[in-house]
């Protein structure tokens, strides 16, 4: 499974190393990911400088879906059936425990968010 690239109007956040979107098959509203854009198929592959500003990304993306989002969780997951190093950030709303994860994906089709997205980066 290769990973898909992101649609530009799904990017919210990119640098040289990183960019952060919105999933291209969303669980949730506001399920968004961010990659590591060099060739990397684990996070142990990373240098410690690399993986912290990795997690630095992980962490602002995550502060920004709370407050853009008024919500009080949401949930990290690593997962490499890709073969390249990316996180999931899923907003849990109402639900608790692993019920969010039931959700059938369904392709994106309204990119709005980013814009909150970015915007409540930018606020950060």
């Amino acid at each position: 499974m290769k990973l898909p690239i992101a649609r530009k109007e799904a990017i919210f956040y990119e640098d040289k190393y990183v960019y952060a979107c919105l999933a291209n098959f969303p669980i949730v509203n506001g399920h968004s990911i961010v990659v590591w854009k060099n060739k990397a198929s684990d996070l142990h592959l990373l240098s410690r400088k690399e993986y912290e500003h990795l997690m630095d990304i992980v962490d602002i993306t995550r502060n920004a879906l709370l407050k853009a989002f008024k919500i009080k969780k949401v949930y990290l997951l690593y997962m490499d059936e890709v073969n390249q190093v990316h996180w999931h950030l899923i907003p849990r709303y109402n639900e608790k425990g692993y019920n969010v994860f039931k959700h059938q994906p369904k392709k994106i089709q309204d990119f709005s968010l980013a814009k909150k997205i970015k915007d409540s980066i930018n606020k950060l």
